[in-house]
């Protein structure tokens, strides 16, 4: 479970970095993304996948969170 810091990018889309594997990828869909809950499985524009159980009230970026790799 990688730690991987999220931020919101100047044009609006989320920011995906994953620090130990210096990897950097724009998240292409949040599984949930509405004003009361975030998360599930995040996909990235690479086709990577990960998971994060959604979170309610949806986080304020940038944030450090902790997620799973999808399967």
């Amino acid at each position: 479970m990688p730690n991987v810091m999220i931020r919101q990018k100047q044009d609006g889309n989320l920011l995906f970095y994953i620090a130990k594997k210096d990897q950097e990828n724009v998240v292409s869909t949040v599984e949930i993304d509405t004003q009361e809950q975030w998360g599930g499985e995040v996909e990235l524009t690479d086709g990577s996948r990960y998971y994060i159980d959604p979170m309610s009230p949806p986080p304020v970026f940038p944030i450090t969170l902790r997620f799973k790799r999808a399967e």
